[in-house]
């Protein structure tokens, strides 16, 4: 069909380590270097853009007011381009890009960026929340006993459900760290990246939370972050990150009309909900849901991105899928290269676009778990 949204430019930037090397930069200037990025590489006119949409958890402080916008405008955008800021929790840019392109599936929009920016060093995690404060309602409290789920402890949880070592989440961590470095020498993440250029003038253009001596007995050696006696530990959960990816969407039609050739299309998407307290269990029936709905078997996913913002959460969904392991996350994951909440599923669906081209590959799936007990997912087929 004309109106087929498909993906023609994906992008991102570096992901920085917690009060690391993207630390000095503002989330909206960081936004503006992968929207430049994004409209230099395809030459295309900034006036055709019809929205940003972007995602954003902590909008608050430097993040608020509509980063979407203020991030546009900061690239030097003209100001009739305008933008929305979405929240999601960690899978807010990738509803960003479900939104997108419903929008050109369903005619509103023709051409749309998708993306979003988290500076978990400049605006950490519950900024928005205050010492006396009861964010989510003493409702909440009554229906679920607390007022504030941990998601530590959730990972807790389905470590304890699916009966999951320390070693296998530790060895998982591990790989994920191999894999990412393997990516990196071998130049794989090369053509989706966006240097950063400092205020000094040095330049970031690698991931920062890589760790190439990491091993099992150096995780092993870490104490629970979470619950005594407990599994998980800040060696296999995700990295504090800084970060900004975007994707440039539009129907097929205008493609062809620019000269631009698809990476890839959106096949199916498909969200979930479970319960928020153990509030990551959602990856496994979203990814359900979306091969029922696409009418694909799980074997014929050909690479799969299961966010690892706890390494629970992929070793209990191949538990279920049994997808084989060199398919899943096979560049490694968050634990090595970082989660940006805002930012995370618009990196990792930039890393798949790519990964997608570079291998041939026809189908990639992508699903992440959200605060909240939620998860999307997206299945991919190369264009």
């Amino acid at each position: 069909m004309s109106s087929d949204p498909v993906i023609v430019q994906a992008l991102r930037t570096p992901v920085g380590k917690r009060a690391g090397a993207l630390s000095s930069v503002h989330p909206a200037d960081l936004s503006a270097v992968v929207l430049r990025a994004l409209v230099d590489s395809t030459g295309i006119d900034h006036a055709v853009i019809d929205d940003v949409v972007w995602g954003c958890v902590s909008q608050v402080g430097e993040q608020t007011f509509n980063i979407a916008r203020t991030a546009l405008l900061t690239a030097g955008w003209p100001e009739s381009v305008p933008g929305v800021t979405v929240d999601r929790q960690c899978g807010s840019s990738q509803q960003a890009v479900h939104f997108a392109i419903a929008g050109v599936a369903a005619g509103h929009y023709d051409v749309v960026v998708a993306g979003g920016v988290e500076s978990m060093s400049r605006v950490p995690m519950f900024s928005a929340v205050s010492d006396d404060s009861f964010p989510l309602g003493c409702g909440y409290a009554v229906r679920y006993g607390t007022d504030f789920p941990s998601q530590g402890l959730g990972a807790e949880t389905i470590a304890a459900k699916h009966g999951i070592s320390r070693v296998e989440l530790d060895s998982f961590s591990v790989e994920s760290h191999r894999r990412a470095v393997a990516a990196w020498d071998a130049g794989q993440f090369a053509a989706q990246m966006v240097p950063v250029t400092l205020s000094d003038g040095s330049v970031i253009d690698s991931d920062q939370g890589l760790r190439r001596e990491s091993t099992l007995e150096t995780l092993a050696g870490l104490r629970p972050a979470f619950a005594e006696n407990g599994l998980v530990t800040a060696g296999n959960a995700s990295q504090i990150s800084d970060g900004a990816a975007a994707l440039l969407i539009m129907s097929r039609r205008r493609a062809r009309a620019l000269g631009l050739s698809p990476m890839a299309r959106i096949h199916t998407v498909a969200l979930a909900g479970t319960s928020p307290m153990p509030m990551l269990e959602a990856p496994n029936p979203a990814t359900r849901k979306l091969l029922g709905r696409a009418g694909v078997k799980i074997a014929e996913i050909g690479l799969a991105e299961v966010n690892e913002a706890f390494a629970t959460v992929p070793v209990a969904w191949q538990r279920e899928f049994r997808l084989p392991d060199e398919r899943l996350n096979p560049l490694g994951g968050a634990i090595a290269l970082g989660h940006p909440l805002g930012a995370s599923g618009a990196r990792i669906m930039t890393t798949l676009i790519h990964h997608l081209r570079d291998t041939g590959t026809r189908f990639g799936l992508q699903t992440m778990c959200e605060a909240g007990g939620l998860a999307n997912a997206t299945l991919l087929e190369a264009a």
